[in-house]
């Protein structure tokens, strides 16, 4: 059967609808009329014969069959976008607009201090970083990778692990002269106050634990302060609130510095991971495999 190069233009479009988040917005970074755009997409929708998008006066979004399609072709018209390009001009592989969905805790005291260095390297790509307290729908949403913190999230993306970041348990030099150092986790329980931070998928408090070995002592720490975001929790601890389990990956510095001081570090082999979440396909754009690089230098 010959090949129907309308079709490869109406993936074009799709995916520039779905990065664009409109029809107008795609429209403005394709050249093209907004009702250009619109007929685009239903001529693929014909051919293909689903429906690709809910549309209402305010907003689209992919349905879910327009998601299973959008996520099997989008590594792949990006191959051929990265083909071409290779075959052009090696050196402008790196090129166009990544967009990624970071947790707060990486994007704020990890990614964003060192992106500098990123974009120097690649002087025709621009990021888009995206804070968030969850992951959401990456295809959905128009992102190229996600970078968070937790537990590995049932998905079709493809997951990498890039490290797992010991827990640190925290408090400011000042708290610590006022109420002195705990000798054992069960001394936090009735004694000294905690900065607790929300669990945004219970609405609770994180849950506290200490490891050592093979023991584990799980601990119900209880504190006037619950924080919702990351600098927050930070911020309680260095003004002495309270004692805060923090992430060693964001506060190397500050241990280092002084104004903070590790508590029960006999107790502190529990790790949390951080995953990258991308496109499943074996056609990896050049773009997310440089910023995948990069993120595992970053943390390495």
């Amino acid at each position: 059967m010959a090949f129907d190069s309308r079709l490869l233009n109406g993936i074009g479009v799709v995916s520039a609808v779905v990065e664009a988040g409109s029809f107008a917005r795609a429209g403005e970074a394709l050249g093209l009329t907004q009702p250009a755009v619109s007929r685009a997409v239903a001529r693929l929708e014909q051919r293909v014969g689903i429906r690709i998008f809910n549309r209402t006066a305010r907003a689209i979004s992919l349905t879910d069959e327009g998601r299973r399609y959008y996520e099997a072709v989008a590594p792949l018209l990006a191959g051929i976008e990265d083909a071409t390009v290779r075959a052009g001009d090696t050196r402008a592989l790196v090129n166009g607009r990544l967009r990624a969905n970071v947790d707060g805790a990486f994007g704020h005291y990890v990614l964003t201090r060192r992106l500098g260095e990123f974009l120097d390297e690649f002087p025709e790509l621009a990021v888009d970083v995206a804070v968030k307290d969850t992951m959401g729908d990456l295809v959905g949403d128009g992102f190229d990778i996600a970078i968070r913190f937790g537990y590995l999230e049932p998905s079709n993306l493809r997951a990498e692990l890039l490290l797992g970041t010991r827990v640190i348990t925290c408090a400011s030099p000042d708290f610590i002269a006022r109420h002195g150092m705990p000798s054992h986790p069960r001394d936090l329980e009735s004694r000294y106050p905690c900065v607790l931070i929300r669990d945004p998928s219970t609405g609770r408090p994180f849950e506290w634990e200490f490891q050592r070995g093979d023991k584990v002592i799980p601990l119900n720490a209880g504190g006037r302060l619950m924080v919702y975001d990351t600098g927050s929790l930070i911020g309680g601890c260095l003004g002495g609130i309270g004692i805060g389990q923090l992430l060693e990956l964001y506060t190397k510095d500050l241990l280092a510095e002084g104004k903070l001081v590790q508590i029960l570090p006999d107790w502190s082999e529990e790790t949390f991971p951080l995953y990258a979440y991308y496109h499943a396909s074996n056609l990896m754009p050049a773009k997310v495999r440089a910023f995948l690089e990069f993120i595992h230098r970053l943390v390495a």
